[in-house]
């Protein structure tokens, strides 16, 4: 067990001493994988409006996908939150990651992240907030209007709430790029990038014409990924932080996509 922890440790050393190829490559897969998934997204759009294909299948088959990722989510959740803790090896893998990028990452790489870290700030998305709900109630479509507003508003409660469940410190590594204050589990900037750019993403898929919509769905990714990463690089977060920021705004991501499909769903029934 012991030497499972200590591999552990080494890895998280290693993987902030090759902190920027690793995040390039970890970008690129990342990027792979969603143009797998638009390829097939784009497969079953097909399927479904092919002649004969009947809605309900279709409707059963997004609900399980978004209870499998809500259950996935939470479970990589709870995982995190059970392993926090002074000298456990989780938090010995996250300081030796945090000590590592001090010394491997550049003064001109930080300034990097710190100018696109505030893409997720609270100011930005309430910005963004704010104004897709008003272009989207101009476009009548108070319906996605409302759920937009849910999402990010929903999310920006619950990260609170679990931050002052665990209250967990953040790292302690004082500099002058950014202003980091409050409790760090969960990471607020990776759980909100990961609803306000997914729910963008979600948003694009059903307003956007197609040739848009994969270009959209990159840009969120890249936006997401980067918006993590930049928590790391500039040490406001440990890396647990931000994995169980990713995973609990991917849960409610889930949850508030599958409430919209089901209440549109339910409507067309209706109607």
């Amino acid at each position: 067990m012991n030497a499972d922890a200590d591999r552990l440790v080494q890895l998280a050393l290693w993987a902030g001493q090759h902190a920027l190829p690793l995040f390039s490559v970890l970008l690129v897969l990342s990027l792979a994988a969603t143009f797998a998934g638009w390829c097939w997204l784009r497969r079953a759009k097909l399927r479904r409006t092919s002649p004969g294909a009947s809605s309900q299948p279709a409707v059963g088959r997004r609900v399980a996908v978004g209870l499998v990722i809500i259950l996935l989510g939470a479970a990589v959740f709870a995982s995190l939150a059970a392993h926090l803790g002074a000298g456990t090896t989780l938090a010995r893998a996250d300081q030796a990651l945090t000590d590592a990028l001090r010394v491997s990452v550049a003064p001109l790489t930080q300034q990097m992240f710190a100018a696109l870290t505030h893409l997720a700030d609270t100011a930005t998305l309430t910005v963004m907030c704010i104004g897709l709900a008003v272009v989207l109630v101009a476009r009548r479509r108070p319906g996605l209007a409302l759920g937009w507003v849910v999402a990010l508003a929903g999310n920006g409660l619950l990260n609170q709430t679990l931050k002052q469940v665990f209250g967990r410190a953040r790292p302690l590594e004082p500099h002058n790029l950014v202003q980091a204050t409050g409790l760090s589990f969960p990471s607020g900037h990776s759980s909100g990038a990961v609803v306000a750019y997914g729910m963008l993403a979600y948003l694009a898929l059903r307003l956007l014409p197609e040739r848009w919509q994969l270009p959209t769905l990159l840009a969120a990714v890249t936006l997401v990924f980067t918006v993590g990463a930049s928590r790391l690089f500039l040490r406001v977060h440990f890396a647990s932080d931000v994995l169980a920021g990713f995973a609990s705004g991917t849960a409610w991501l889930a949850l508030c996509i599958t409430g919209i499909g089901l209440v549109r769903w339910w409507r067309s029934g209706r109607g």
